[in-house]
């Protein structure tokens, strides 16, 4: 928890938000990952996007603003909706204007989250390909870690009959299979695309069976 603090203030220390304020609004982020019903879109998955996104500081334009959109980008989830992104924007939008922070990079903010809904972005917009990388870095990890994260889906949609999960689960896949790159950023890339396919092919062949 401490890391994730440090990193939280890390991402507004440039603003000079009001230490008090900070901390409010971070414990409103830890209550709502935390929430009953969540098993993968947690503290745990902010993390690990927060780690991946740690790694391309470097190549970013505004990096605070994809740490804050990473913070809030699942904030709102709710398994049953198709609205979770634009209400998590809306959140976010309402919490960093009580931070006090610039019109222009809360709006960048919002626009960041918006992106995740469909997963697509500007080939110029290196920003939004960071985050969507960081965001789906799970599909390139360990063969362990993978079956864990689909297990933890399953989870999150356990209100769902077997037959319409496993039909709702191959579109999901096969979407991301039939694109000509699952990853934006070289980076991401060459790191991860392979193993994410093969992770990918391996539970659609279950789903299959």
């Amino acid at each position: 928890m401490e890391t994730l603090k440090s990193s939280w203030e890390s991402a507004l220390q440039p603003f000079e938000v009001e230490p008090r304020l900070t901390q409010k609004v971070f414990l409103d982020l830890v209550r709502a990952y935390s929430s009953v019903g969540r098993f993968y879109h947690t503290l745990e998955h902010i993390q690990h996007t927060l780690e991946t996104i740690e790694q391309m500081r470097s190549i970013a334009v505004n990096f605070p603003t994809i740490q804050l959109a990473a913070w809030f980008h699942d904030v709102i989830y709710d398994p049953k909706a198709k609205d979770n992104e634009e209400r998590s924007a809306d959140y976010a939008v309402m919490s960093l204007t009580k931070l006090k922070l610039p019109s222009t990079d809360v709006e960048r903010v919002r626009s960041l989250i918006l992106s995740t809904k469909t997963h697509q972005t500007l080939l110029t917009d290196i920003d939004s390909q960071i985050l969507l990388d960081s965001d789906l870095a799970i599909l390139g990890s360990s063969e362990w870690e993978y079956r864990t994260y689909a297990q933890a889906i399953r989870q999150e949609h356990s209100w769902l009959c077997s037959e319409l999960y496993k039909s709702g689960r191959k579109q999901v896949l096969l979407k991301f299979l039939q694109r000509e790159r699952i990853y934006f950023t070289n980076e991401i890339f060459v790191k991860l695309e392979g193993r994410a396919r093969e992770n990918m092919q391996a539970e659609l062949t279950v789903l299959l069976s």
